[in-house]
């Protein structure tokens, strides 16, 4: 398988967006990163289209060209016919001569081959045997067709694509030559590189487009006037019906595009529901100017339809029919190699992503999986992991949340700007005395609470910390911490029942009190003790002194 399509992993972001737009779920998961199975990709393009981080490349050829521009050997440009879609107002002869300036000998269109190829078609209606023919122009279709439908291989038509077609041409007319086809699509680098020898490199437009910018080369606004030919609708739905006669008898001709629809158009033909039909098929919806590569970025499929149907018209462009021989191509299946694991194998990966029960399969898809057991079996094949499964990580995410904000401690209330009440948790609910949760939940938060306070924070968007408040309500004292998250635009309220410390701190200050007022009745009574003895000491020392200058007066008189 070819390598054209790779991933940037460092650009991966892991959203699942491409396993679930790639029709054929051809992408492998592992380490948080997508990689593409190479031996079941279709190459329809889906996931380079889809991926929003441009994580997936397609590999360039520029290189690869300029090498053959450099050999000295002629190069000839096949040019898919979408091109008048994708580079608006252009026509051939404007593109020949700034392919010319890149070095190119020549720039024909790849209708010319699309010319050779209807009229095959129209002989095998003729003059063969066909219960059902599906158009071999679309790669994808082909591979689609080799790896998941292999027993329908018989009704797939044994010709060359109109890029072979015309590069097999270009070489029988300049023996040396060396071709180029540039065209919206990447499964035909790959289709170049496993039919070797017809086309020497494929461009996409966007190479081509990255190419002439740095040259200084513009594209002419100038429309063809060569005559217009009916095999230039074949980049359109039903444009290969379009330039067939059609004039088989017994036949009912179809146009599908998009792989889905081919996918069941194939498991109908495998069913035997369908038959004597010609099936034009094609993988992008609206066929080639749908293709992943119109500039990816380029999406406008009324008028890309009215610039191909302007530039077209009702007869074939005057080639020479080469031999059947000449036109011909043989398809084998390619075998995909995915083991199939066990119903209990698959009951047991359910199991790891917590589906017990039927009803627990909610086939969301948002894996990328159509089917849990779908997602399953990819799991078992080592294509994605159980965590992909979002239902289930947001199952378990909300449990692990739920559990972590029902068992803290702390009183958690979650309010909207309305101040209605989101969330509630157990320990809240204890400190307010509500039963359940539901009685409260969408509730204003006025039914349970003094809102003076969310609304300051509301206004002032400062959040208010350990803020100690009575609920006298409830009789509960709380350090009450109130959080605005500005992300979320929520209120956050976490309360720490602190009723039994304040009831502690009470006891203690009761006991203080007490204790300060015995201390001051016995400092009241020593006190007065005090002075009593004072008084009594005072009484004694004056009649002592009295005694004393009359017995030293007396001592004198003598």
């Amino acid at each position: 398988m070819s390598t054209c399509l790779t991933l940037k992993k460092s650009n991966c972001k892991n959203c699942y967006k491409c396993i679930r737009h790639c029709p054929v779920k051809s992408i492998r998961f592992s380490g948080n990163q997508a990689h593409i199975i190479g031996n079941e990709c279709i190459l329809c393009g889906q996931c380079f289209v889809v991926c929003p981080q441009n994580a997936k490349e397609i590999t360039s050829e520029v290189e690869k060209v300029k090498v053959l521009l450099a050999s000295g050997d002629p190069v000839y440009v096949s040019l898919a016919p979408s091109f008048v879609a994708n580079y608006d107002g252009v026509g051939i002869g404007a593109m020949r001569r700034a392919l010319q300036k890149l070095g190119f000998t020549d720039a024909e269109e790849t209708a010319v081959g699309a010319t050779m190829v209807k009229r095959e078609y129209e002989r095998m209606l003729a003059e063969e045997e066909h219960d059902i023919i599906i158009t071999s122009c679309c790669h994808s279709v082909n591979l689609l067709i080799q790896k998941y439908f292999p027993t329908e291989l018989q009704y797939l038509a044994k010709m060359l694509s109109p890029m072979q077609a015309h590069c097999t041409d270009i070489k029988r007319r300049h023996p040396n030559a060396k071709t180029v086809f540039i065209g919206p699509c990447v499964a035909k680098k790959d289709e170049a590189e496993y039919y070797e020898g017809i086309v020497d490199a494929v461009l996409t437009f966007e190479e081509l487009t990255e190419w002439l910018a740095p040259a200084g080369i513009p594209l002419e606004k100038k429309t063809d006037t060569r005559p217009a030919s009916r095999a230039r609708f074949f980049p359109t739905t039903g444009g290969v019906l379009k330039s067939m006669t059609k004039t088989a008898p017994g036949y009912t001709y179809l146009a599908i595009d998009g792989v889905d629809n081919c996918i069941a158009a194939l498991r109908d033909i495998e069913s035997g529901k369908i038959h004597h039909c010609f099936i034009e098929m094609s993988a992008c919806a609206g066929s080639c100017i749908g293709g992943p590569v119109m500039e990816k970025y380029h999406r406008s499929p009324v008028k890309d339809y009215l610039a191909i149907a302007e530039a077209a018209g009702e007869k074939d462009f005057p080639v020479a029919q080469p031999d059947l021989t000449e036109m011909q191509k043989q398809f084998a299946p390619i075998e995909r190699r995915a083991q199939m694991p066990s119903d209990y194998e698959i009951a047991e990966i359910l199991r790891q992503m917590g589906k017990t029960r039927r009803e627990d399969e909610l086939n969301c898809g948002s894996c990328g999986y159509n089917t849990c057991r779908e997602k399953a079996i990819a799991i078992y094949q080592g294509k994605a992991e159980v965590s992909m499964c979002l239902p289930y990580l947001k199952e378990k995410a909300e449990s692990f949340s739920d559990s972590i904000v029902n068992n803290t401690p702390n009183g958690l209330i979650v309010l909207n700007e309305k101040l209605e009440v989101q969330q509630i948790n157990t320990a809240a609910r204890k400190i307010m005395n509500i039963r359940s949760a539901s009685d409260i939940l969408g509730d204003l938060v006025v039914r349970i609470l003094d809102p003076k306070v969310f609304l300051e924070v509301l206004e002032s968007k400062e959040e208010v910390r350990d803020r100690r408040v009575y609920l006298a309500e409830y009789g509960k004292f709380v350090e009450e911490t109130v959080i605005y998250d500005r992300d979320y635009h929520l209120l956050i309220c976490i309360m720490r029942d602190v009723t039994s410390e304040e009831d502690e701190r009470k006891k203690k200050e009761t006991i203080r009190e007490q204790t300060v007022d015995i201390a001051d009745k016995v400092v009241d009574k020593q006190m007065r003790i005090v002075q009593e003895i004072a008084s009594l000491l005072g009484e004694t020392a004056a009649e002592t002194k009295i005694a004393l200058t009359k017995l030293k007066e007396s001592i004198a008189d003598e």
